[in-house]
């Protein structure tokens, strides 16, 4: 990795002075005030970091998912092009560098805290647990992209007293990184329900969580969520499967102990609260509707105008020469033809309202359909049926109700006022054959509608964990165009390493180079 620009980073962030807009922009550019930083300030600064991998950016649509996890889920419909499923340089090697940007300012906080006296390290513990899962949610997806990652030893730059020779960072297994994480929410899951924060530290605590706004409970639910995701995510290995069977039994059984995000009032997303600050999601618009990049899929939108679903007029809208009929671009489509049909304008888009053009759309972190739809995995595979129904059609109800606070909070009415779905609309499509758990016959059948309503609702809001739980669940029938140019002529199974790893820290990437291809698994895709 280049720990030249880790480290150049490291120096511009770790002085940040408050969570204040103006202050931020301030003290962001500012290395003299280095020396007023506290665990408060660095968390906030940790968190600001990695701001463009949760909130809706040009950098993170157009340049990263544009081209990768929105097309290998056929969320969104593109004109074919040679060597389309090999992930771009700039988008593999940007999603790298900021991640590890973020890591470097975690690493700081760390060291700032391990500095302190074991008064007011306990006194500053909330925020080092707060960090720590945040850190562990984008952590987890990182090592979805990419399976092994330098972790352990990784953004040490400043620690080692900028050593180069000391900061090169091996290469951490992807289940071992599991496991840590795992070991250390599960941790967390009791500490903070006992922890004891002094009145001065909660007010700052508040001041400074631009997630949860100092919620202590927020964040509980956020780390049991967390655990239930990644622990689902492995739930299909043989080193992970009975883990994961009892720790997702324990949090779903116990809600006073392990609270999840079970309601969309305790979804954790980051949300904006002012337009036109360093913040907020402004260049939303020309990240996903760029080159067309917003046209939708042909297999989703089908799914959902064929099964009425209640979600259709709120995440779509017909093209404009449409004369108001839905209609997604074909995959299998030659490009000529498929450039001819752009070109018509009557291929439907993401509702501007809603999704593109609503400057108040949110960083969304984990949502309650997401949760309920794990649950119903688990007690779909543990032969609880109906509690899985319940879960399932719970997690319907809780997107369609998402879809709607979505559309509620925007400042954009170019697109035509939605259907509201009412309690009849709802029942209607949850009795369709499609949809209906009472007429899936067997559980494969039932885990296909599991993974249906994932991908309807993750779509291009959550592209990545849609990509994840693709691979994973191997369960929505997708058919893709064949690329002959290429070797990798279908979607990848993971994503290479950046070429930064090869120029920067080759003697440990030579240890992993053998696996660095595309059509390697990760340890969890088992299907």
């Amino acid at each position: 990795m280049n720990f030249k620009k880790i480290f150049i980073y490291t120096l511009l962030i770790s002085g940040l002075a408050s969570c204040t807009i103006d202050d931020f922009a301030d003290d962001y550019s500012d290395p003299s005030k280095l020396a007023g930083t506290t665990v408060g300030k660095q968390f906030t600064g940790m968190i600001m970091s990695n701001r463009q991998s949760v909130l809706p950016s040009y950098w993170d649509y157009f340049v990263i998912k544009r081209i990768t996890s929105n097309r290998f889920t056929q969320s969104v419909g593109w004109v074919n092009v040679e060597n389309q499923y090999v992930p771009g340089s700039a988008a593999v090697n940007d999603r790298w560098n900021n991640y590890y940007n973020f890591m470097a300012q975690y690493r700081e906080l760390q060291k700032v805290y391990d500095g302190l006296t074991d008064v007011k390290k306990q006194d500053n513990r909330v925020f080092m647990i707060a960090a720590a899962t945040y850190f562990y949610d984008h952590t987890q997806q990182v090592v979805d992209l990419h399976g092994d990652i330098p972790w352990t030893e990784a953004g040490m730059l400043s620690t080692n007293g900028g050593d180069y020779s000391k900061s090169y960072a091996g290469y951490d297994k992807a289940s071992d990184i599991y496991t840590k994480m795992l070991d250390d929410l599960a941790g967390f899951a009791t500490e903070i329900g006992s922890l004891q924060i002094n009145p001065a530290s909660a007010v700052e605590f508040k001041t400074q969580d631009l997630i949860n706004n100092g919620d202590i409970d927020m964040w509980k639910k956020y780390i049991n969520s967390l655990r239930l995701k990644m622990l689902t995510r492995v739930s299909g290995t043989s080193e992970f499967s009975a883990r994961a069977k009892s720790e997702i039994a324990s949090i779903l059984s116990n809600p006073s102990q392990f609270p999840i995000v079970a309601d969309n009032a305790s979804n954790i997303m980051w949300d904006i609260y002012s337009v036109g600050t360093v913040i907020g999601g402004n260049d939303f618009r020309s990240g996903l509707e760029d080159w067309n990049g917003n046209i939708a899929g042909k297999a989703i939108l089908d799914h959902m105008v064929v099964n009425e679903d209640p979600r259709l007029t709120y995440v779509f809208q017909p093209g404009i020469e449409s004369n108001g009929a839905y209609l997604g671009l074909d995959p299998l489509m030659n490009p000529t033809d498929q450039n001819e049909l752009v070109l018509t304008q009557t291929l439907s888009v993401y509702n501007f309202s809603t999704i593109s053009r609503n400057q108040y759309f949110p960083g969304i972190l984990i949502t309650a359909p997401e949760v309920h739809l794990m649950a119903a995995e688990f007690y779909l595979k543990e032969g609880q049926d109906a509690t899985a129904k319940m879960h399932f059609e719970e997690a319907v109800k809780k997107s369609i109700g998402f879809y709607q606070y979505l559309r509620s909070i925007s400042n954009n009415a170019e697109a035509d006022a939605p259907v509201v779905p009412t309690e009849q609309s709802i029942s209607n499509y949850l009795a369709m054959d499609e949809i209906s758990w009472s007429a899936a016959s067997s559980m494969d059948e039932k885990l296909s509608l599991i993974a249906d309503q994932k991908w309807l609702h993750f779509n291009v809001i959550q592209s990545n964990e849609n990509w994840h739980e693709l691979r994973r669940l191997g369960k929505v029938d997708l058919d893709f165009w064949t690329d002959n140019s290429n070797q990798q002529n279908l979607p990848p199974s993971r994503w290479m390493y950046p070429g930064s790893e090869q120029t920067y820290n080759m003697e440990n990437y030579v240890k992993v180079q053998p696996q660095d291809k595309l059509t390697n698994t990760l340890f969890w895709d088992v299907n």
